[in-house]
């Protein structure tokens, strides 16, 4: 019943599902119980509560140390596991699953606790097909609901790979606060200006998409890696006394194509200094 767990027991709670939950410490399901959730002591209480077991706890070791010794309880019921892990991780745990005899679902969760239940919640599955089809109606309680394949390792994977640039764009905003900073500014004042000039750049995915797809990077209409490279960007950040490592790392994924003789060529090309590490 962390931040997560409990929003999403709450969304259920709501719903008028009877729900039993669990948690490592006491207290931390009151408010749930208040609504009429049914607080037990132990994981293997909540397990046998109920045909559905959903999971959601810190990180992939920690879903073996309570799941493990209730293998045999898990037998024959279905775990939905919206635990963070890697893609390998969930392919493990699908496949302890499959030789417990549990028919499994794993789940990637693209938002925050407040949004469980509001617009803009997404959750991206993987696994046993027809446990996300059986629960859809439940899982559309947490918000958008996609199902991606058998693999169970799909929703990790995807959700991951969202997250990758959702923390390089929180870094890129850190670092440009960090360079007004000495200025007076303040990150509020610099939130105001970035936010709409961030979202309007998202804009530019769907260009740099077709561009990639197409596997040609000397599409008309893009910006040079030579006219990207990022050296009075570096220089300025130095001058503000900051890290330049953000700003860094991305001149550096510039500079490799541009030194494989692609400065001419758009952007976009980056992706396969990505692909490929230097």
């Amino acid at each position: 019943m962390g931040a997560m767990g409990n929003a999403l027991a709450t969304a259920l709670v709501e719903a008028g599902h009877a729900t039993t939950v669990w948690n490592r410490s006491a207290g931390k399901a009151d408010n749930l119980v208040a609504q009429g959730a049914q607080a037990v002591a132990t994981a293997g209480d909540a397990v046998r509560a109920g045909r559905l077991v959903i999971a959601c706890l810190l990180d992939h070791a920690s879903v073996h140390e309570v799941l493990d010794p209730l293998a045999d309880e898990l037998a024959g019921r279905t775990l939905i596991n919206v635990t963070t892990t890697s893609p390998e991780q969930s392919r493990e745990i699908a496949a302890w699953a499959a030789d417990a005899g549990v028919a499994y679902l794993d789940g990637g969760i693209m938002a925050v606790p407040a949004m469980i239940g509001q617009p803009g919640s997404s959750i991206l599955y993987s696994g046993s097909a027809a446990v996300f089809d059986q629960y859809k109606p439940l899982l559309d309680l947490w918000g958008t609901s996609t199902y991606f394949g058998k693999d169970a390792g799909l929703a990790s994977l995807y959700d991951l790979a969202l997250l990758a640039g959702m923390y390089v764009m929180f870094a890129g905003f850190m670092h440009g606060v960090a360079m007004v900073a000495p200025t007076g500014i303040t990150a509020r004042e610099f939130a105001a200006m970035a936010a709409p000039w961030q979202t309007a750049m998202t804009g530019a995915f769907h260009g740099f998409a077709a561009v990639i797809d197409g596997g040609d990077y000397t599409v008309e209409g893009q910006q040079s890696l030579e006219f990207s490279n990022l050296s009075d960007l570096l220089a300025a950040s130095s001058d503000q006394g900051i890290s330049t490592e953000v700003v860094a790392m991305v001149q550096r994924l510039i500079q490799r194509q541009i030194d494989a003789g692609h400065g001419v060529e758009g952007f976009a090309r980056i992706i396969e200094s990505i692909k490929q590490p230097g």
